[in-house]
């Protein structure tokens, strides 16, 4: 968490003149001339490129990985019961590939993530590997990431990342599908003729904020070799002996998630869920945490969460206006998690004042400030964007855009589902 660290004069800080993004973005981001950023510019890309011929590039690509006699797999797909995964499953099947699905059991899962991961094995008919980690190693992984890096979250991120690629090491499948690249889709890091594919190094820096598995072992700490040697990537005489690709579909489709999960939706039965803390009703439905007590502390280290990347998103794709955007981060940003309860139960943390007392450990005091034990006013970097134009239609506009399938009920005797069949 460096940025806590260091005081931001806040007069540098620069926002993009078209998406609500910074250039605090732990991602990394640019701006051009115009003050439009990195991100912005190459999502025009997607208005410009032959997406015929990204179409067909992709099949040329993907043509030497097809079993001959239709007995192997060609490939496999990382899939979860949210997010991209129906659609991403719909593509590889238009391709004509025979996949192996992969998912990682993250533990934190909602009845609608276990249907939805259900029903796409039903309506897709292909095979699925599961990986169950041992729940008390992941406990103990949690509470440590939790404690030292303010990210109870890195089981999962890091689990979800690696297990594909150990699958297609250990069954000898040199592809693998994934949806679309994080670091295109929000700040631009790569244009789409770049065609980036899947890297040891980016999982490292991005995805597990700079923490591979093996650095987590230390005197100081109680984790020990068997809890993560299941988080290990393989090595690269491993992948380069198999030759282990990763593809970004995203690269050669015109990526729009809400356009996508309402075709799937029709299609396929995908069910969606409202959240406390965003408009979207379609990310992450799969999990407890990611846009509940996860996305609260990506607000209390970063100055902004998940919402913000909603409302760039929708924004870029001429939906909402920058000024609606911005009335929806702070109409969302700041509601509390509603799920804390079942998290404090899992981690076997004594209770809410345990979990105020991590969860405060964590907040920027560039955004944050302490008036009084558990009291903090937030000053964020929504509060520093200004807008004066009347957004009364707003509302209308989301509930016509995001019709929700369903909705997680609060009741007291919630749990996560460990385990479940679904449907």
């Amino acid at each position: 968490m460096k940025l806590q660290n260091e005081i931001i004069d806040k007069k540098k800080i620069k926002f993009c003149k078209r998406c609500l993004y910074s250039n605090l973005h732990p991602l990394g981001i640019t701006f051009n001339n115009e003050g439009i950023c990195s991100g912005c510019e190459i999502h025009e890309e997607k208005d410009k490129l032959d997406w015929d011929f990204k179409w067909n590039k992709l099949k040329k690509i993907i043509h030497p990985y097809k079993s001959k006699l239709n007995k192997n797999y060609d490939c496999v797909v990382p899939v979860t019961g949210g997010q991209d995964s129906y659609y991403i499953v719909h593509l590889v099947k238009k391709l004509g590939l025979k996949p192996l699905l992969v998912t990682y059991n993250k533990y934190f899962n909602t009845k609608t993530g276990i249907d939805n991961l259900a029903n796409l094995r039903i309506q897709f008919d292909y095979d699925i590997l599961y990986q169950n980690i041992n729940p008390n190693s992941v406990k103990k992984i949690a509470r440590h990431t939790f404690m030292e890096e303010g990210n109870f979250y890195w089981p999962i991120l890091a689990g979800h990342t690696v297990f594909p690629v150990q699958i297609a090491s250990k069954y000898k499948i040199p592809l693998i599908i994934w949806g679309a690249h994080q670091g295109l889709e929000q700040v631009g890091m790569f244009s789409h003729n770049h065609e980036i594919e899947m890297t040891r190094r980016y999982r490292e820096d991005h995805d597990l904020f700079g923490l591979e598995a093996q650095s987590l072992i230390s005197i100081n700490n109680i984790l020990k070799e068997e809890d993560i040697f299941q988080y290990q990537y393989p090595s690269d005489s491993e992948i380069n002996s198999v030759g282990i690709r990763g593809i970004y579909l995203g690269n050669y489709v015109r990526w729009d998630p809400l356009n996508q999960h309402k075709e799937m939706v029709k299609k396929y039965k995908y069910k969606s869920i409202k959240f406390n803390r965003t408009f979207d009703i379609y990310d992450y439905v799969d999990c407890y945490n990611y846009m509940d007590l996860h996305d609260y502390l990506k607000l209390c280290k970063h100055g902004y969460s998940k919402v913000t990347d909603h409302a760039s998103r929708e924004i870029r794709h001429k939906r909402i206006t920058r000024d609606e955007g911005l009335y929806l981060v702070k109409k969302y940003e700041l509601n509390k998690p509603v799920y804390k309860e079942l998290f404090i139960e899992w981690l076997g943390l004594s209770g809410q004042k345990s979990l105020n007392y991590l969860i405060n450990r964590t907040k920027n005091k560039n955004f944050w400030t302490e008036n009084n034990i558990d009291n903090w006013k937030f000053k964020g970097l929504s509060s520093l964007i200004k807008t004066n134009k009347n957004v009364n239609n707003i509302e209308k506009k989301i509930g016509k855009l995001f019709k929700s399938t369903k909705s997680i009920q609060r009741v007291n005797k919630s749990k996560y589902i460990i385990f479940g069949k679904g449907l």
